[in-house]
């Protein structure tokens, strides 16, 4: 009942800024309390499943509390928090914050992992989870900056318990940027820009080879090589198909 009473206390002096509308009495019981009792309630907030009032009240703990015992952990289950409640730009703050200040502290790489997650919940489209609609096309920036926080994190700490999970994830951002560049090929094939689709086939060659999208690069630069009278380079990229992708309509 206590942890309950901090909660709704912490919850409501956050929510209206500290103003003199707040009871005097709740403020100095919370204060009386003390960060322990808070940080319990926030914790109970979370295992609630209640992720922004979790997050208030850490904020809270970490504006009245920066250099306290629980100062890491508050920050780490606000990172947390933020990100299971959706706010994208306050958890990537926070963790750009805690790297910048902790460099060295046990729990590093979990700050990079969630960088990732965070990223990639950024990618990530609502229409298209729920109806299944392929957007390709949209801007891939944050999958690059997820990849890019999970090669980091497998770099610096390759035995993190984090760093299968992050090996996964590479894969799939690497797929999804594969079909990004596909993607962009064939707006360019649309608007006769041929080269300029080449290229994006040759990229997903070079780049994203371990993925499913290069048989698709590969009838894209056939195609293109076609439409510009490059005989010879389309011949080749044929014979490349005809070895791996032999079920391809494009060879014959």
């Amino acid at each position: 009942m206590k942890i309950r009473i901090i909660a709704l206390s912490l919850t409501s002096m956050l929510l209206l800024g500290g103003c003199s509308s707040a009871p005097d009495k709740e403020v100095a019981e919370l204060e009386l309390q003390g960060p322990q009792a808070i940080y319990a309630a926030a914790k109970q907030a979370m295992d609630n499943g209640n992720f922004g009032g979790a997050a208030e009240m850490l904020s809270g703990l970490d504006s009245r509390y920066p250099f306290g015992e629980l100062s890491h952990q508050i920050q780490l289950d606000l990172i947390y928090s933020y990100y299971k409640s959706g706010d994208s730009d306050q958890a990537l703050a926070t963790i750009d914050r805690f790297i910048r200040l902790n460099p060295n502290h046990k729990d590093i790489d979990y700050a990079y992992f969630m960088r990732g997650l965070t990223n990639m919940e950024q990618d990530d489209n609502l229409f298209q989870s729920l109806f299944n609609i392929d957007r390709s096309d949209r801007d891939p920036t944050a999958s690059r900056e997820a990849f890019n926080d999970f090669r980091q994190l497998i770099d610096s700490f390759p035995e993190s318990k984090y760093a299968t999970d992050a090996q996964k994830r590479m894969v799939y951002i690497k797929t999804r940027l594969a079909k990004y560049e596909i993607a962009i090929a064939r707006f360019y094939m649309r608007r006769e820009a041929y080269v300029a689709a080449a290229n994006r086939g040759q990229y997903v060659l070079e780049y994203y080879s371990d993925t499913g999208m290069v048989q698709e690069a590969l009838e894209i630069m056939v195609s293109c090589y076609d439409q510009l009278g490059l005989d010879q380079l389309k011949s080749n990229t044929i014979k490349i198909l005809k070895l791996n992708y032999p079920q391809s309509e494009f060879i014959s």
